[in-house]
C-alpha cells in the first residue's frame, strides 16, 4: 500500500466514522429516558442499549489496536454511567434481561461519550501507516484479520447498531 492509497483509505474511514459521531446525538436527541429505553417488545434492544453497545466495542477495539486503555475505563465512563454490568461488558452475548437492566440518568453521555471514542478513533487512523494497516492481528482466520480489517469491522458494526436505533427511534415517534 503506497501513501496516497493509505490516505484515501484514512480519509474514506474518518468519514465513516464522522457519519457515526453525527449520527449517535441526532438519534437520541429529544427522546425522554423512558423513550430511550423502550423495547418495541420483550427481546429487543433499546435505544439506549444499541447506542452504548455500538460505542462500547469501538472503544474496545480501538483501545485494543492502539495498545492503550478503553475510555470506558480509562477515563471514567464507565462510573459516569453507572451501568449495572461487569466493568469489561460491551454488550456481546448479552441477553434480553441484560438489556433490560440497562439504565440512563442523563441521555447526554451517549454523545459525549461517543464523543470521546470517536476522538481516540480518529487518533488511532491518523497515526496508522500503510505498514500498520497491513498488520495482522489475529492469525486464527483464513484470511488471517488485519487492521485494516478490523477496522472495516468495526466501522461495520457500529453502522448497523446506529441505523437499528435510528429504526426503534421511528417507532417511538410513532408511538406519540
Amino acid at each position: 500500500m503506497d501513501d496516497v492509497t493509505t490516505g484515501t483509505l484514512r480519509d474514506l474511514l474518518l468519514d465513516g466514522f464522522g457519519r457515526i459521531r453525527e449520527g449517535v446525538p441526532q438519534v437520541v436527541d429529544g427522546l425522554s429516558v423512558d423513550e430511550l429505553l423502550w423495547r418495541p417488545d420483550a427481546q429487543a434492544n433499546h435505544i439506549a442499549w444499541l447506542v452504548w453497545h455500538l460505542a462500547r466495542q469501538q472503544d474496545d477495539q480501538v483501545a485494543h489496536l492502539a495498545g492503550e486503555q478503553s475510555a470506558w475505563l480509562g477515563d471514567g465512563w464507565i462510573d459516569r454511567f453507572g451501568l449495572p454490568y461487569a466493568p469489561d461488558a460491551h454488550g456481546w452475548s448479552m441477553s434480553s434481561d441484560d438489556v433490560g437492566r440497562f439504565t440512563v440518568t442523563d441521555p447526554e453521555l451517549f454523545g459525549e461519550y461517543h464523543d470521546a471514542v470517536h476522538d481516540r478513533t480518529a487518533t488511532l487512523l491518523q497515526r496508522l501507516d500503510a505498514d500498520a494497516y497491513e498488520r495482522v492481528i489475529d492469525a486464527n482466520w483464513d484470511p488471517p484479520v488485519t487492521v485494516s480489517i478490523r477496522v472495516v469491522s468495526v466501522l461495520g458494526d457500529a453502522l448497523k447498531h446506529l441505523g437499528q436505533a435510528e429504526y426503534v427511534r421511528g417507532l417511538v415517534q410513532r408511538r406519540r
